[in-house]
């Protein structure tokens, strides 16, 4: 198993049946299992930065992520606080409610608009501590949001003290070929009937550059190769072409 999540399934509530079919569809079990292992590799950082006394983590554009109410450190006094557009935020309160999932005391909800409010303002008000260490996990997120606005991230991030991040990215379509090249530009197109087109998405380079410029000191791309060895799987056919990234930085 790469990753266990006890309110996954209590979350979705009613709709459980129909997301987990879509989600066994052919050329759906990929991005699905990508998705756990994205979600592997977050909370493995946060716990080694738990490990090394950061008390405080972020949870940015949060949809249904349960890491903020599952909080495996809440022992330890980790704070959690989830930022995550006004309307997002109140539908999750109001469904956790009703299927029965109870808040943490530790945690805190943080309505922002990632395009036109400031993370760091949002999160100061809620009684985040700039001055301290802190670990952030941004998933499944940037690929919807303008260059703009995720350098903007990144710069405040960065100047948190010790501050951790891990988030995702996608290459650009074009980068994808075959079958592969066929699902993401399937994906593309679902995504923009929904009202979610992909607005950006980088090469490599690219987002190492974005990085540097924040004032990120330490890199790790996991790309289709390093995921497969960060996880001791065999390495066969395609681990070389495009792939989706999983990012861990720190400053």
């Amino acid at each position: 198993m790469i990753f266990h999540d006890p309110l996954a399934i209590r979350l979705l509530g009613d709709e459980a049946d129909a997301v987990l079919a879509c989600a066994d569809a052919p050329g759906e079990q990929g991005f699905r299992q990508f998705m756990a292992v994205r979600s592997r590799i977050a909370e493995d950082k946060l716990a080694l930065a738990v490990r090394h006394g950061v008390r405080q983590a972020v949870v940015l554009g949060a949809g249904l992520d349960t890491l903020g109410l599952r909080n495996p450190y809440a022992a330890e006094g980790l704070k959690m606080f989830e930022v995550d557009t006004p309307r997002m935020q109140v539908w999750k309160k109001r469904h956790i409610a009703e299927v029965g999932i109870s808040v943490p005391d530790l945690l805190t909800f943080i309505p922002v608009d990632f395009e036109k409010e400031s993370v760091k303002t949002g999160l100061v008000q809620a009684g985040f501590d700039l001055h301290r260490p802190a670990f952030f996990s941004w998933l499944g997120v940037t690929p919807y949001l303008t260059r703009k606005s995720i350098q903007n991230t990144l710069s405040f991030i960065a100047s948190i003290p010790q501050a951790e991040l891990v988030f995702d990215y996608g290459e650009p379509v074009e980068n994808y070929q075959g079958l592969g090249r066929l699902f993401m530009e399937a994906l593309e197109r679902r995504v923009a009937l929904l009202g979610e087109p992909w607005v950006s998405r980088f090469n490599a380079p690219e987002m190492a550059t974005m990085l540097a410029e924040a004032g990120f000191r330490t890199v790790t791309d996991f790309d289709r190769a390093r995921i497969f060895s960060y996880f001791g799987w065999p390495q066969k056919s395609g681990v070389g072409q495009a792939s989706a990234h999983v990012i861990h930085a720190a400053v």
